[in-house]
């Protein structure tokens, strides 16, 4: 399924977010979800994951982990993990050898920059988000 959105404002692509999570919690209940983030630098991926951390882990300070690797949100039933695989090495090890495995078994997780994931889980939830102006996006959703 392919669904896709426009929106004119961060607060905009951030509640776009929100709605994924919303809709991932009523379709798969208790299933850990696995999203892939792709765009531009600037695109609106931490904003679109702001969204998605508000429902899934409430109150939880949701900024770029792009020199961390990965933020952990412990603010849900189940914990989310927000990865940015920006500046890792790109032949795979540094990306498991943070126990990337061992997140993807514990809790839900978000990926900024996915196109540098050596595999992507086959069950993983595809957004993409492209700048269309200043601050219009057109985010597509792939289930």
């Amino acid at each position: 399924m392919k669904k896709e959105f426009i929106t004119h404002s961060a607060a905009e692509t951030q509640a776009c977010g929100a709605s994924l999570a919303k809709a991932l919690s009523e379709q798969v209940g208790g299933e850990k979800y696995f999203v892939c983030l792709y765009g531009d630098l600037g695109a609106g991926k931490t904003a679109f994951v702001r969204g998605f951390a508000s429902v899934l882990s409430p109150g939880s300070r949701v900024k770029s982990p792009t020199f961390t690797v990965v933020n952990e949100y412990l603010g849900g039933t189940v914990p989310l993990y927000h990865f940015d695989l920006y500046r890792l090495e790109d032949d795979g090890d540094g990306l498991y050898g943070i126990g990337f495995d061992d997140y993807i078994s514990n809790g839900h997780c978000i990926v900024e920059w996915s196109e540098f994931l050596p595999e992507v889980p086959e069950e993983a939830v595809r957004v993409t988000i492209e700048k269309l102006g200043e601050e219009k996006r057109k985010i597509t959703v792939e289930f």
